[in-house]
């Protein structure tokens, strides 16, 4: 059992802290925000993770994890500093380190015995080697400091499970002493580890995010190109997905990939080869792809229509992926201001991120057009004259064709997700365009493209 002091209660610093307590070690997590420090002591979780509440009550009924906003307390008996603050995008995509080097500063002003620093954000091939020379500059007190790298591969949605059953851990230090820590930091959890120096074990997270994002926009592009020569993504996918060197995991075409990695992790890798005199042509390409594809559904439409002034748009999904609160890079951000300013009257549904979306798009008149966030699909769909969805939530994929077809003014429907069969759109006579496949318009049958809501 170790004292832990985990610094940042968002993704990364919570749910690692909570896992940590729930592997029986002693916890207190860290913020600067004492109303947030408050919630979680009430047993409150300030993110939506599924799983991540009932651990948070159990650790904090058993006196494995606690709260504060007093980091000099948390870090001066700590045997292990764990770092899970942000690491947000500058303009130029390179990755802002000053939450990193404030917590830096605070740890070295603040530790009174030996102690392991592990640097669990995400940061640029070399900040490992600086955030140790950091805290050596600034040191108070006469003890061993160093830094490892140990960087985290949970998904949104999954966190919780993806840190307990983690099919690897990374784990980047410069001494013996450091990783035998690390080892018996992470032996309870009973997981593969692969034990690297720290640049290396940088490297590692930013080559896996980024290879993911490059598999998503590699399939977004063939799906564009699919559209064109008639061939229908969702085949190409599943023929590919048999071939054991390419898998079946990201072979979903849709309109990009968002949240709080993918972009900023493919932002950063470009910049820091850029400052290296390098040219990641590969990451540029998946950048590139990723940001037309936002938008891809919002051309179509259109095309397909006049304008969207005065007309009633269903919009369903607001986060950038289900099972989360987080509105990061979600296509909604991109489309959504694009049908305010031509004057739309949108009427937005998402189970749990509709509260995130109002704080930026007030309900009511919004820019030329106006926006009502809805409890339920149904209300969103009634008279509406056309339908975006974004997300692919549970409660999205239950409505049925036919549904779309009885509720909607104009059974006119755009699926970023490829988330309905074709044919059963076209049966339902629902006007269907998604991604990487035919257009499935009724229309094309002779049948007349407009009809009443009850025809």
């Amino acid at each position: 059992m170790y004292n832990i002091a985990v610094a940042g209660t968002g993704y990364v610093g919570l749910v690692a802290g909570v896992c940590f307590a729930e592997m029986g070690h002693l916890v207190k997590c860290v913020d600067i925000d004492e109303d947030k420090v408050k919630l979680m002591k009430s047993g409150v979780s300030p993110i939506y993770e599924e799983g991540l509440e009932e651990l948070m009550q159990k650790n904090y009924a058993g006196g494995r994890i606690d709260y504060t906003t007093d980091y000099q307390s948390a870090y001066k008996e700590a045997d292990a500093i764990f770092l899970g603050v942000g690491t947000p995008e500058n303009p130029d995509g390179s990755a802002d380190l000053s939450y990193i080097a404030t917590v830096a500063r605070q740890i070295a002003e603040s530790v009174e015995k030996d102690c392991l620093v592990v640097v669990k954000s995400t940061v640029p091939v070399g900040t490992n080697d600086k955030v140790e020379q950091f805290i050596q500059d600034f040191l108070v007190n006469n003890v061993n400091v160093e830094v490892a790298s140990n960087p985290e591969f949970l998904a949104q949605g999954s966190a919780v499970h993806d840190t307990l059953y983690a099919e690897r851990i990374i784990m980047g230090t410069e001494t013996k002493w450091a990783e035998n820590i690390l080892q018996k930091i992470y032996e309870p959890f009973h997981l593969p580890v692969v034990s690297v120096n720290r640049k290396s074990a940088e490297m590692i997270k930013y080559a896996s995010n980024d290879f993911l994002a490059l598999k998503i926009s590699y399939m977004n592009d063939i799906a564009n190109l699919c559209e064109i020569v008639g061939a229908d993504i969702k085949d190409v996918a599943k023929g590919m997905s048999y071939d054991e060197r390419i898998g079946s995991k990201f072979l979903n075409a849709g309109i990009g990939f968002g949240g709080s990695c993918f972009p900023k992790d493919t932002q950063a890798l470009d910049y820091l080869a850029k400052q290296n005199g390098y040219n990641l042509k590969t990451v540029k390409a998946a950048i590139d792809v990723n940001k037309n594809q936002k938008t891809v559904l919002y051309k179509k439409a259109s095309n397909r229509l006049i304008t969207f002034s005065g007309l009633k748009v269903a919009v369903l999904g607001l986060t950038f992926k289900p099972g989360t609160d987080d509105l990061r890079e979600s296509p909604s951000l991109d489309n959504v201001p694009l049908f305010l300013d031509q004057g739309a009257d949108i009427y937005a549904y998402d189970p749990v991120g509709a509260d995130n979306f109002a704080k930026l798009y007030p309900e009511g008149v919004n820019r030329q057009g106006t926006i009502t966030y809805v409890k339920n699909v149904e209300e969103a769909l009634y008279e509406a004259n056309v339908c975006f969805l974004f997300t692919e939530w549970q409660e999205v994929k239950a409505v049925t064709p036919k549904q779309y077809k009885h509720l909607m003014r104009t059974p006119l429907v755009y699926d970023g997700r490829n988330i309905y069969d074709i044919d059963e759109m076209i049966e339902a006579r629902v006007e269907y365009h998604s991604i990487g496949r035919k257009q499935g318009n009724f229309a094309l049958t002779k049948e007349p493209v407009y009809e009443s809501r009850n025809s």
